[in-house]
């Protein structure tokens, strides 16, 4: 931790805590999402069908599936790995290779070992080209790396060829199961831009420029409260639900040292 910022038990330790009910909201919303992709489709409401694996895709990986990589919900650990599996599963992804992946982004960036962050250094459209395969590059380097999780990982890799077969295996039948695969599929391949190139600063000397600060109503708004990187990285025991709140807290410790923000126009 950068010595000029607070503790965490100085910004306040109620940062940690999260109500039951919004930590069931969220853990429920992934399959409410999966599900109801089924259930428009079946009655014709595209638009709503399509929406679904959008905000699956940007939920899971961006704070649900986030903070159980964490473990910050405070749920038992055997509940909290289960849940981090079958969520990201949800989504065609090994929660336990996201896991590997992005501790060591935590650790390394923006080292060379950094699948999770590389992107930071690309230009525009290398960072866009690199979530093509960024899944499997990270669940094979995580099947390599990982000790203590590795069998959840081979669990993960099976499960998601066996859900695809599953997919192409009912197509006399429902084309949904594939339609399905083919919108979750792509709807990681946008996570190096979004949570590597755009807020991250690979050329940045210090915890505090690696990675921008973003504030503002507009941001807000068009990222859901989710551009809190900084925040995160700085504090990341802190749930997903709780990074508005650390936000408010550390503005007044980021002015006094200087620190711009970036704003979409207010």
């Amino acid at each position: 931790m950068n010595e000029a910022l607070p503790t965490l038990n100085e910004l306040g330790r109620d940062l940690l805590h999260v109500s039951r009910w919004a930590v069931y909201i969220s853990l429920g919303f992934p399959f409410v999402l999966t599900l109801g992709f089924f259930i428009f489709s079946l009655v014709g409401w595209w638009f709503m069908a399509l929406l679904c694996p959008v905000l699956l895709s940007f939920f899971t990986y961006a704070s649900i599936s986030h903070d159980l990589v964490h473990r910050t919900l405070g749920l038992p650990k055997a509940l909290n790995e289960a849940l981090l599996s079958v969520i990201e599963l949800l989504a065609l992804r090994s929660g336990h290779a996201y896991r590997a992946s992005h501790f060591l982004h935590h650790a390394k960036f923006p080292s060379g070992d950094d699948l999770e962050g590389a992107a930071s250094g690309m230009s525009f459209f290398q960072a866009l080209a690199d979530g093509f395969t960024l899944q499997f590059r990270i669940w094979f380097h995580a099947l390599r790396m990982s000790k203590n999780d590795r069998l959840w990982i081979v669990w993960e890799g099976a499960a998601i060829l066996v859900l695809l077969g599953l997919g192409l295996a009912a197509i006399p039948w429902t084309v949904l199961p594939v339609l399905y695969c083919g919108l979750v599929i792509p709807g990681s391949w946008i996570y190096p831009f979004m949570t590597s190139w755009v807020p991250h600063d690979a050329s940045g000397t210090s915890e505090l420029t690696q990675t921008r600060l973003f504030r503002g109503q507009v941001v807000r708004f068009l990222a859901i409260e989710h551009l809190y990187h900084l925040e995160h990285h700085l504090y990341p025991q802190v749930p997903h639900h709780r990074w508005p709140d650390l936000a408010k807290r550390l503005d007044p410790h980021f002015q006094k040292l200087g620190l711009p923000s970036i704003k979409l126009w207010f």
